[in-house]
């Protein structure tokens, strides 16, 4: 932060929405998502925060003593370990900062293991030098075991120091190193033997004028140097652009990143100002990508009318009916008029053959790609039926009617002639890694609780079925193609 924020963030009901987070996500500095008994955490500048049952509608009712600004939170063995600056950042005490460390047993406040310790300084700044005590973020280095803290703002550099897993007290003898300047709100990461600096550039706290967005160095060393794509270091200013404005949202910050799955992650943050919340300080998730070793922020899924193509084969997910030709003047290619004037051939309607198709229920396959209504399906989020991290869930009918692709009880798949919104008609569509989709039902009948093992699966080049999901296979990845 660079300016004076108003510390306690509007809780207001504001209507539902399937293009953002639902409920009331209004925060500020929102800290790395946290899950504890089935349930989401995140905690924001000015004590409080919001709480999900699903990842996707949010309430406020977290709690936080202490109040400063942008924590952050980690879970380390069966204790949460929480980060926050006390002031700084003109905060009150213009930059004259501390960083501060508390422990608690659970997040949720009805808990009889809810009670915070008391807060442990493990840094500061003075407001003389050039630095700025405010906005931490914490890594827990998989490798090592060794638990480390970044810290800073504009004024200054950000900088680095080493806490005791233990504890969360600072290391005896530790001294902070200066890793980046020109960002603020910075997290790190670990990923495949790099560490990534994710650090949030630009101005905030201007609502919809803010120009927030988030940036990324990586190094082989926790302590850096921290070098973006081309070689800059963020220590002489530089950073990858990970994600900025757009979709009627601006000024992202506070990078925090969940790993839902293997190949399954999300990052969250917040932005300055959604464009369609009268401007106010929103929570965002969005897929996280990682591309050619650095890290992006994907698209929010939407919905719309498809070809669902297979990652194995690249065929297209259809109905399991006829083929039906689309007549056509035929000429010989070896002896083609060319004064013929040329003429378009026009899209097989769905009215052209919904009445060859069976009126009960419907297997489905894959086969080659022909611009055929049975290959097209229209996905679309189903408000009441909440959602996970990232979105809510879809029905997926062929397009055009309301014949609904379903989970069976023996794991397989079929479509039916109506869409009833029952829990084996929704589907969770969440995009890997990679870029490609897994797509998995809400529920399997018959069983109690909501699936989160099986997939839509090409069993093999035209046939698909449930199974367990895999990233390392193709078989378990899709992808939407435009029609």
């Amino acid at each position: 932060m660079k300016k004076s924020i108003l510390l306690l963030m509007a809780f207001g009901l504001h209507a539902l929405t399937a293009d953002a987070q639902t409920g009331q996500p209004y925060i500020h500095d929102p800290s790395t998502l946290a899950e504890c008994d089935g349930k989401y955490y995140t905690f924001g500048t000015g004590g409080g925060g919001l709480i999900s049952d699903d990842g996707w509608s949010w309430h406020s009712g977290a709690e936080r003593p202490g109040g400063g600004a942008a924590p952050d939170v980690m879970k380390i063995g069966d204790r949460y370990l929480f980060i926050y600056g006390a002031t700084g950042g003109g905060l009150g005490g213009g930059h004259n900062g501390r960083i501060l460390t508390m422990w608690n047993r659970s997040l949720d406040p009805h808990s009889p293991d809810f009670g915070f310790t008391a807060p442990v300084e493990v840094c500061s700044s003075d407001g003389m030098e050039d630095q700025d005590a405010i906005d931490p973020g914490l890594l827990l280095d998989p490798v090592t075991g060794r638990l480390w803290a970044c810290y800073g703002t504009y004024f200054g550099s950000i900088r680095l120091i080493e806490l005791d897993p233990a504890t969360g007290e600072r290391v005896r003898g530790n001294v902070e190193k200066d890793i980046a300047i020109d960002c603020e709100a910075t997290d790190l990461i670990y990923r495949d033997g790099w560490y990534y600096l994710l650090g949030t550039h630009g101005t905030c706290c201007d609502g919809v004028n803010s120009t927030y967005n988030i940036v990324v160095g990586r190094s082989r060393s926790v302590e850096g140097p921290y070098v973006d794509n081309v070689g800059r270091e963020m220590l002489h200013g530089g950073g990858r652009m990970v994600i900025a404005a757009g979709d009627r949202v601006c000024g992202p910050g506070h990078f925090g990143r969940t790993i839902l799955d293997d190949g399954v992650e999300v990052m969250s943050c917040h932005f300055e100002a959604d464009f369609d919340r009268s401007g106010r300080s929103v929570l965002g998730i969005r897929p996280l990508l990682w591309k050619n070793g650095w890290p992006v922020a994907g698209e929010r899924f939407r919905g719309g009318t498809f070809e669902i193509a297979s990652e194995r084969r690249g065929y297209a997910l259809e109905l399991a009916v006829d083929f039906v030709r689309i007549q056509q003047e035929r000429e010989r290619f070896w002896n083609m008029d060319m004064s013929k004037p040329l003429k378009a051939i026009p899209d097989q309607q769905l009215e052209d053959v919904i009445a060859t198709w069976p009126q009960g229920d419907i297997p489905v396959r894959c086969g080659d790609y022909m611009f055929r209504p049975h290959q097209l399906w229209t996905l679309t989020p189903v408000d009441e039926a909440g959602g996970y991290l990232s979105n809510p869930f879809f029905k997926i009918v062929v397009a055009g009617t309301e014949r609904a692709l379903t989970a069976t009880a023996d794991l397989e798949l079929k479509t039916t002639a109506t869409y009833t919104g029952a829990d084996e008609q929704l589907w969770r569509v969440e995009q890997l890694t990679d870029g490609t989709f897994r797509i998995m039902p809400k529920r399997i009948p018959g069983q109690q609780q909501q699936n989160t093992r099986y997939v839509l699966y090409s069993a093999a080049d035209s046939t698909p079925t449930l199974a367990e999901y895999d990233f390392q296979s193709d078989n378990s990845k899709w992808n939407f193609r435009n029609k």
